[in-house]
């Protein structure tokens, strides 16, 4: 019972380091990866766009020379000056802030989503390394372990109770294994030059992977109703919300436009004449109104309007069951990795037990080396699988909080 608490407590300790580290990338990834700022910018200008739209439209400035001065009672008129200013129906700006604002909102959920994908691709390549350095340490470990029966191997040599084509048979497994480390070497190099390129960093820089993992006993298993804070399907109501907005400011620019100006006119006084209100400038006040009256264009609008929302409601659900799809599938080969985790776990240890066995008959002189490379074999095979069962449980794992947390 003590034995298995400490297990626990080291598969928990480990766990939470490798949390800690891979948090800590994906906060460096966020930082300065170009993908989001750039996003980030995005959404800037989709903010700014709010302090564009709260605004009144151009005041129009006008003036003209009469070529040919008109006579009026009180004198000729020279020159003509006007000033004029269009004023929306009210709570036109308002609308158009509130379509601008949802707009932008749409835009920062985009910004989320990117980073949740960041933080994914992020992991992906992490747990990819995590396996390549993983593997190589049970190659390493096998290969001290060909050394040891090589040395038996000679031992057995020198009595007679082994041939010089057991320490060949051993030594090429030797090499084979050496190959594949180096295989292994230089997949890893291509997997850190990925890692790190979503890091922005230096291509060869090195890159630190937690060296043990182990699976937990047991997760809890989210519903598929943890999937509508999806930002994929939020982005969807933002979508749709900006639509909502987008009608409403499109019924408030269907309303008539007020407009109100100045006019001026300088007036010439009439000469040798005497009156008061000779050469007197003339100054008008106006008050325009400007009324959509084919409006055509406004009903297509609130048309589009409905369809839009029509169609972003089917993309949400089409989102919405790909997204159960892959929460499903990952959720499923999750399972599958720790039960393969499992397996391989008896399977290593039942291939320690052999090999215990087989050191014991060298005591006794009976050593089979051809049985010797069977369970070598077998223990890096299980190694291997083990290592592959853990990267896929921490793989899907970052899938499913991807899609839920």
């Amino acid at each position: 019972m003590r034995y298995f608490l400490i297990i626990g407590i080291v598969l928990s300790t480990l766990t939470q380091m490798n949390g800690q580290q891979l948090q800590s990338y994906i906060q460096e990834a966020e930082a300065n990866n170009p993908e989001i700022q750039a996003f980030e910018l995005r959404y800037n200008i989709a903010e700014e766009k709010i302090n564009e739209v709260n605004t009144l439209p151009d005041t129009e400035f006008g003036a003209g020379y009469f070529a040919s001065e008109p006579e009026t009672r009180t004198g000729a008129q020279r020159a003509r000056f006007s000033v004029k200013q269009m004023l929306p129906w009210f709570g036109t700006i308002t609308a158009r802030e509130n379509y601008a604002s949802a707009m932008a909102e749409a835009e920062y959920v985009e910004v989320s989503i990117a980073k949740r994908k960041l933080a994914l691709s992020v992991s992906e390549f992490y747990y990819l390394l995590y396996g390549i350095r993983a593997k190589q340490k049970v190659l390493d470990d096998n290969i001290q372990l060909l050394k040891t029966y090589e040395q038996l191997a000679l031992t057995a040599t020198e009595v007679g109770n082994a041939s010089a084509v057991d320490v060949l048979r051993l030594q090429i497994r030797q090499n084979e294994i050496l190959q594949q480390k180096e295989v292994l070497l230089q997949k890893a190099k291509g997997i850190q030059a990925a890692l790190n390129s979503l890091l922005d960093r230096k291509y060869d820089e090195p890159t630190e992977v937690v060296t043990n993992l182990g699976i937990p006993e047991d997760d809890p298993v989210p519903g598929f109703e943890a999937l509508s804070l999806n930002p994929e399907l939020l982005k969807f109501d933002k979508l749709y919300e900006s639509v909502v907005q987008s009608e409403k400011l499109n019924q408030k620019e269907s309303l008539p436009s007020l407009g109100v100006g100045l006019d001026f006119i300088p007036i010439e006084e009439r000469p040798e004449m005497n009156f008061s209100d000779n050469g007197k400038d003339i100054l008008m006040p106006m008050v325009s109104v400007s009324i959509p009256i084919f409006n055509n264009k406004y009903k297509s609008i609130t048309k589009q309007n409905e369809l839009k929302q029509q169609e972003i409601q089917s993309q949400k659900n089409d989102r919405l069951n790909t997204l159960k799809s892959k929460f499903a599938r990952a959720i499923s080969e999750r399972n599958e990795a720790r039960i393969k985790y499992n397996i391989q776990e008896k399977n290593l240890k039942q291939a320690k037990n052999a090999e215990e066995i087989l050191i014991r008959n060298y005591e006794t002189g009976t050593i089979n080396f051809n049985d010797v490379l069977d369970i070598q074999e077998l223990q890096l095979k299980f190694g291997i699988n083990q290592i592959e069962a853990i990267q896929a449980y921490y793989t899907q794992s970052a899938t499913i909080n991807y899609l839920t947390n």
